[in-house]
């Protein structure tokens, strides 16, 4: 791997990780493009790292408050959260991993992610919207923490179902986004710790450390632009655009399965 890969690779895990996009699918082509095979676990898994850092840097008040204060309901609403993605990940892991060997799968995930995203804002535009951490009940938090397990088919975004799912919950828009990112922190430790039970140090041998630096601080980053590019779209109504991207995309890899 180049550093040249790695900068590509980093960037596009920083920004795709966070743009209602889907990372997943993304990373998988680029590296395939880029015909990266050594060491291609343990760089998923800094890129996982550097993406964790941009979460850090972008929301250290509402971390440290948690750190403050653990028993708050943020800090309850985060853990319910996670829970379907948690059990869906045990208990489908094989049905998943299948599903990331298609490009069809990938394809018919993006264009829901599509219409998912415009479906949620067409129904906050109708609606108030104003629900705080105070207001959130825990059924609000399982039905977006249902999206985000959904999230882990390859092209279906886990940020864009997440936001979605708080917008169609009633959240604030502001407290939506927030909730989204902060959600995000134990799901990618977790999928980085899965990842972590296949890795070997060997994968390191007789290769250039240089690139396993450089991509996740380039994920670090560009992760960090997206949160705010999100933040700022989110808090305007206009996360929907991405919808457009989604289903060309998807289109593109459907008829290049059906092609191909």
């Amino acid at each position: 791997m180049t550093i040249l890969h790695a900068l590509v690779l980093g960037m596009v895990q920083g920004l795709t990780e966070f743009l209602p996009v889907s990372s997943t699918g993304h990373l998988v082509i680029f590296q395939h493009l880029f015909g990266v095979q050594e060491g291609a676990l343990a760089f998923d898994v800094l890129l996982h790292i550097g993406t964790l850092l941009a979460v850090f840097v972008a929301f250290w008040k509402d971390i440290f408050s948690i750190i403050k204060k653990p028993f708050s309901k943020l800090t309850y609403l985060i853990i319910v959260g996670c829970i379907p993605a948690g059990l869906m990940g045990f208990f489908l892991q094989p049905l998943f991993e299948k599903a990331f060997e298609s490009l069809l799968v990938v394809g018919i995930g993006l264009l829901i992610t599509g219409l998912v995203l415009k479906g949620s804002e067409l129904v906050a535009e109708k609606s108030l919207n104003m629900k705080e951490i105070r207001e959130t009940s825990y059924l609000d938090v399982l039905f977006i923490g249902l999206l985000q397990g959904i999230a882990i088919v390859p092209g279906i975004s886990r940020s864009g179902s997440t936001i979605a799912g708080g917008l169609l919950a009633g959240l604030d828009r502001n407290f939506a986004a927030r909730y989204s990112f902060l959600v995000s922190i134990p799901v990618i430790l977790g999928a980085g710790l899965v990842q972590l039970k296949d890795f070997s140090p060997s994968e390191f041998a007789g290769i250039s450390i240089i690139p396993y630096i450089v991509g996740p601080l380039t994920a670090a980053l560009f992760g960090f632009f997206a949160i705010k590019i999100v933040l700022k779209l989110v808090s305007n109504g206009r996360l929907s655009i991405f919808s457009y991207y989604c289903w060309i995309v998807g289109a593109a890899a459907i008829g290049a399965y059906f092609y191909f």
